[in-house]
């Protein structure tokens, strides 16, 4: 484990003489022509730009993104936003006994708890052939993974375990939302929250740097995910075809609109639901997150947000913490 301060909690004018991941890493020209090198470096806790202007030739040709450098420098600021001075940068090597994943957030909340959550929530589930279904797919490693999986690259539940916390966030408003609507199909409902991101488990990769894969991007995770559940469907005698086309609208079209890379738009209430529960735990993870990280500690505001086309209000509401600060997310 490594046994330095997070960049979070490191301020402008403080040294930096730590082990960091390489986030990005592109080599560019300035407008004279003269070539330097653009770097994203990050802990667990934040990520800060540096820009190397000589002597960089060797970490550009040998190192890449996920790996882990040491770095010496200091923390400056550009443009109101944090930024890293680097006076030395060398890769990793094997004596330093640092693992990547020692550089990725991780969820908060404990793991194995929100397995037994999520399994204990499965067997609540009164329909037969979707229960059946269910521990089917959620099952031995794919179940491992989908616990280990981030649920986003960057924006939103964009850390280790963050997949099955936000399905099971997104399982509680449905379950809500059934309680206020007796209408909605709560097996049907339920089922398409815990499987509607399955193919992020496929999309994205996290051994040492969140990115996505090559099925990601040629695929992507919702068609991913409607055809694993497709073949599942099909190992399963007698599976009603009604239920069927029902629970694959409801991952097909939990991105709401065909803009957002849903191949169709909801047209049950429950994929309206799903959509909307989707988008609420979605967005209340990202705008929480974009606040307890951001780096402008003179204001109440954070910086522009462009994903959020706008920035947000940082003062802490909750009761009691009027003279608390902000903490991030990440442990």
């Amino acid at each position: 484990m490594i046994n330095q301060p997070d960049l979070i909690e490191l301020h402008k004018g403080d040294s930096v003489d730590h082990f960091l991941l390489i986030r990005r890493m592109e080599t560019r020209n300035t407008r004279t022509g003269s070539e330097y090198l653009s770097l994203e470096l990050g802990d667990k806790s934040a990520s800060l730009n540096a820009n190397i202007w000589e002597g960089f030739d060797k970490i550009a040709r040998s190192g890449k993104a996920g790996d882990i450098v040491k770095v010496k420098g200091t923390i400056e600021e550009f443009q109101n936003l944090l930024q890293l001075r680097v006076n030395s940068i060398k890769l990793s090597t094997e004596s330093d006994n640092i693992s990547a994943r020692d550089f990725l957030p991780k969820s908060i909340r404990d793991p194995e708890e929100m397995k037994t959550e999520f399994l204990n929530r499965a067997e609540k589930i009164s329909d037969e052939h979707l229960k059946t279904l269910i521990k089917q797919i959620f099952s031995g490693k794919r179940f491992e993974n989908f616990s280990a999986a981030p649920a986003g690259k960057s924006w939103h539940h964009s850390y280790i375990h963050g997949l099955i916390e936000h399905t099971l966030e997104i399982i509680k408003i449905c379950d809500l939302m059934c309680d206020i609507h007796p209408v909605l199909n709560r097996d049907i409902l339920v089922c398409g929250a815990m499987l509607h991101d399955l193919g992020k488990t496929e999309e994205l990769s996290y051994e040492s740097n969140f990115d996505y894969t090559d099925s990601g991007k040629l695929i992507g995770h919702i068609v991913i995910a409607a055809i694993i559940v497709k073949d599942e469907i099909n190992k399963i005698p007698g599976f009603p075809e009604e239920t069927e086309k029902n629970l694959l609208h409801l991952i097909l079209s939990h991105q709401g609109k065909l803009e957002y890379a849903s191949p169709v738009v909801p047209k049950t209430v429950e994929a309206i639901a799903l959509y909307q529960a989707d988008e609420l735990s979605a967005k209340v993870n990202a705008y929480k997150n974009v606040i307890s990280s951001d780096q402008k500690e003179d204001s109440s505001w954070t910086k522009f947000i462009t994903l959020a086309q706008t920035d947000l209000y940082k003062k802490n509401l909750s009761p009691g913490s009027e003279d608390k600060t902000n903490k991030t997310l990440f442990d």
